[in-house]
């Protein structure tokens, strides 16, 4: 596919990905600017694309990672971070994670886990596990409450049960 070819498919697709990005971000201006970012990525990305794969899947799959990429960037920034505190001198308990190779095996062990996860359920657990309200997940996917918690609960039944082996008693 050349490039012309390629901008024109890209252009045909613009109101399916507004609808995306609509429902990823539940607000019209951050979807414009999701759907902005989107088209500036793929066409500065165009030489990745595989002609045989799926056109459609590829760049909403890219609008995916660009709104989960901007919402962990998010709540980074608005991590507080006390000024106060004396960040190197912590006072570390022997329970700490840095001590033990076992406990960092566990931990790198949980993260593969979650990473596999299908994405339904994987994306309203991460937004969860990073401070979420269930409300304001469900707000941000544009998915009833209900179906937010349900989706939750799959995740950690999922993991519990990959994951038996760390259960403490």
């Amino acid at each position: 596919m050349n490039r012309i070819q390629f901008q024109q498919r890209l252009l045909g697709l613009q109101d399916h990905m507004m609808n995306f990005a609509i429902k990823l971000t539940a607000n019209r201006d951050d979807a414009l600017d999701l759907l902005q970012d989107t088209t500036l990525k793929v066409l500065d990305n165009q030489e990745k694309f595989v002609d045989n794969v799926n056109f459609t899947g590829w760049v909403m799959t890219v609008m995916r990672n660009l709104f989960i990429n901007n919402y962990h960037k998010i709540v980074r920034e608005q991590t507080v971070v006390d000024q106060n505190t004396d960040l190197y001198n912590l006072n570390i308990t022997n329970d700490s994670i840095s001590g033990s190779p076992d406990k960092v095996y566990q931990i790198q062990e949980i993260t593969k886990a979650v990473a596999e996860l299908n994405d339904e359920v994987k994306i309203p657990f991460s937004l969860f596990l990073n401070g979420y309200k269930y409300h304001e997940i469900a707000e941000q996917l544009n998915l009833p409450l209900g179906t937010v918690k349900s989706r939750i609960f799959f995740a950690r039944k999922e993991l519990q049960q990959k994951l038996k082996d760390y259960q403490y008693a």
